[in-house]
């Protein structure tokens, strides 16, 4: 298995820096404003497709950002099954870019999960939602984001404010967050994490650290960071491909000849392809496979869910549970050096992988977060739940995986 090699404590802080400097450019080139509270929100107790009243807190709504509140983020938030007022706060945000919070929500980790026992489904009828018994909001309270802008119901009132990237989504979720704590001063003491999977993994450790560095200059109201989760997570786009190829080809997901063709053809280059090499090009069309959630995309567009969410009557055309299509400059490479920086201040962190994910598979990331170097303080030992292994865990430091 290809490794990434080693980065020095040196390396790591001089490309911090760079990052760094870089970011505070991009912000001083904003316009500053008063966090002036434009919190658009309800609470939501029935929704089409589930049996009766929702047996939890489910908020949906609206919060303006940039410097005219061009920019409306759509989010759905739900309290925490448990202990509301101890139990800690979490930001999730969705890969892609442009996954919608929902993805999260009936997908990942919510409280809900489309029903889909149904063998065929012709799309005539409603899609139902059941209970999901292992959502995390059985102990944490979540919001669940459209973001960037653009994505699921979140929206742009101008062609310039339907724009994102990788530091203009963090500078709007900065924003998002304390002006939703300022609507919402219950959870200010709440223990906060930023969280999420995919691409986020490049969002959300850039978003740590700008959250820690304004806390640190004293910008309230104080966001109570404690650390962050990522799922799978994006962190070196230049490797990435590398390690998807040889895992789909260790999990025998493809054949001997395709993955022996690939190499050949492809030349360990499997983005950004020569548009001129088409055999690496019809290689990788028999490689990739689209997964379409058919189930959700009928659901969310559906006229009676939209007034059950509260969404806004024509702003939105069609619902996509990923819009790949969104307005998004990808500013970031490499956000190895911000996890380096994070640990290094203190903040926890939980990075987790499952061994089935394709496009962002383990053997990536354990590599980057060898190249760390930090000294392993518990190694790998099996992870119990109810009495049963659910996988393998080591800790290096204040960094968990």
């Amino acid at each position: 298995m290809a490794r990434l090699s080693s980065i020095s404590s040196q390396s790591l802080s001089l490309e911090f820096y760079r990052l760094s400097v870089f970011f505070v450019l991009f912000l001083a080139a904003c316009s500053l404003v008063q966090l002036a509270v434009a919190v658009d929100s309800d609470t939501i107790q029935f929704l089409p497709g589930f049996w009766g009243p929702l047996p939890f807190h489910l908020e949906t709504g609206y919060v303006g950002v940039d410097e005219s509140e061009d920019v409306q983020l759509f989010y759905y938030f739900v309290k925490s099954e448990r202990n509301p007022e101890k139990d800690a706060l979490l930001l999730w945000l969705n890969g892609g870019p442009g996954c919608s919070g929902w993805s999260g929500l009936v997908y990942e980790i919510g409280p809900l999960i489309h029903n889909q026992k149904i063998e065929q489904y012709n799309g005539t009828m409603m899609p139902t939602l059941v209970l999901n018994p292992h959502s995390w909001t059985k102990v944490s309270s979540i919001i669940f984001i459209d973001s960037p802008v653009g994505t699921g119901f979140s929206y742009g009132r101008t062609p310039l404010a339907s724009q994102s990237g990788d530091f203009k989504q963090v500078h709007h979720m900065v924003q998002f967050l304390r002006k939703w704590l300022i609507n919402h001063p219950d959870y200010t003491a709440n223990p906060i994490y930023i969280s999420g999977d995919s691409y986020s993994g490049i969002t959300i450790p850039i978003l740590a650290h700008q959250i820690s560095n304004e806390n640190e200059a004293g910008v309230t109201p104080l966001i109570n960071l404690q650390g962050y989760a990522v799922g799978n997570p994006v962190t070196n786009l230049k490797s990435i491909h590398k390690f998807e190829i040889q895992f789909a080809h260790a999990m025998a997901l493809i054949s001997d000849e395709l993955y022996k063709s690939l190499k050949k053809n492809c030349r360990g280059r499997y983005n950004n392809i020569d548009p001129s090499n088409t055999k690496c090009l019809n290689d990788m069309r028999a490689y990739e496979k689209e997964d379409e959630h058919w189930f959700s995309l009928y659901w969310a567009n559906h006229h009676s869910v939209r007034r059950a969410l509260g969404v806004r009557e024509g702003t939105k055309g069609k619902w996509q549970r990923c819009d790949f299509d969104v307005p998004y400059h990808k500013d970031v490479d490499n956000t190895v050096p911000y996890h380096f920086n994070l640990s290094s201040k203190g903040y926890r962190s939980l990075i987790y992988s499952g061994d089935h994910d394709l496009t962002i598979p383990f053997t990536e990331t354990q590599a980057w977060i060898r190249s760390l170097n930090f000294p392993i303080v518990d190694d790998w030992r099996p992870w119990i739940v109810d009495a049963q292994v659910g996988g393998l865990v080591t800790y290096h430091n204040l960094l968990q995986y």
